[in-house]
């Protein structure tokens, strides 16, 4: 059934005349993209894999769309919108859409980078199409926030959900990479053509699901690895030897904490997993404590 014979969601003229209604204009400083396509709301609820027992935060609900495809299929969804336009407008669109499914609504209106604490029982899953701008730093912002996550579904431009899901030795591994490996399993899980949104945007859009694991076993801390990660890769051409010496407090040092973590010296980030980071960051606390005056004597 398409969205346009299915009441329960909106279709591309649906969410045109809503936009109008509430005087909602588009705009590139929230990345609004709506989806206007029933299949596609309905395929990122299906890979998503969410079920009845599952509280969904759904970051950017915009005008409704994917709100509505998840609501029947979950127990409740917490909506984050910045926008009070549309924060306001998401309930009367759901009471009118899906009268006996409104309360499992609640719309948090706040902006997601500065969201602390959500209300009700701890989310389960992050399902949402991201705004593009902002998409890896909500991520990896939620996945720190909320350890009761167990999965993320979120639709994002194709060359940051490329990004996300990379592995070690690609073009496309970086920084958003490792952080996201850090706490999830990451694989890319489609792709969605830029047809489906209005405006229609000059990209093409991914599927990234990430599903929550262990971080890696280390002494070092997750803000002493990401500090590494950063550093590696900042200069990433270079081998880590030298693009580590600020980091590390020189050259001699870093290659000290790279031989320590059984790396060799002449390797370059992109090479690198998240558990040779943590590994790296270990090896470079463990150097710096010995260093330290008053420190006991290594045993013979």
């Amino acid at each position: 059934m398409s969205a346009a014979t299915d009441p329960s969601l909106l279709g591309a003229g649906e969410i045109r005349e809503l936009a109008t209604r509430h005087g909602i204009r588009p705009t590139k400083q929230w990345g609004q993209n709506f989806v206007v396509d029933g299949n596609t709301v309905r395929r990122i609820v299906r890979v998503a894999g969410v079920g009845a027992d599952d509280t969904v935060v759904e970051v950017g609900p915009g005008l409704g769309s994917l709100t509505l495809a998840l609501l029947p299929v979950v127990e409740r969804v917490v909506a984050v919108e910045v926008d009070p336009v549309l924060a306001a407008a998401l309930p009367e669109t759901v009471a009118h859409h899906a009268p006996d499914l409104a309360d499992r609504l609640e719309v948090v209106h706040a902006d997601a980078m500065a969201v602390t604490d959500l209300p009700g029982a701890p989310p389960t899953a992050l399902v949402a199409n991201l705004p593009y701008n902002v998409s890896v730093p909500v991520v990896l912002r939620f996945l720190e926030l909320f350890p009761t996550l167990r999965t993320i579904l979120v639709m994002v431009q194709l060359e940051v959900a490329e990004r996300l899901a990379a592995g070690p030795g690609s073009k496309t591994y970086g920084v958003p990479s490792v952080k996201a490996a850090w706490h999830a399993d990451v694989r890319l899980a489609g792709q969605v053509p830029r047809s489906v949104f209005w405006p229609v945007p000059n990209v093409d859009s991914g599927l990234v699901m990430l599903t929550r694991r262990p971080p890696p076993a280390t002494t070092a801390t997750r803000a002493e690895v990401f500090r590494c990660v950063d550093a590696a890769f900042a200069q990433r051409r270079k081998t880590l030897r030298a693009a580590l010496a600020t980091w590390a407090g020189s050259p001699a040092l870093a290659e000290a904490a790279l031989t320590a973590a059984g790396i060799d010296p002449r390797t370059r980030g992109e090479q690198l997993d998240v558990t040779a980071f943590a590994a790296l960051a270990a090896a470079k606390a463990a150097g710096a404590r010995a260093a330290e005056p008053g420190s006991a004597p290594a045993e013979s």
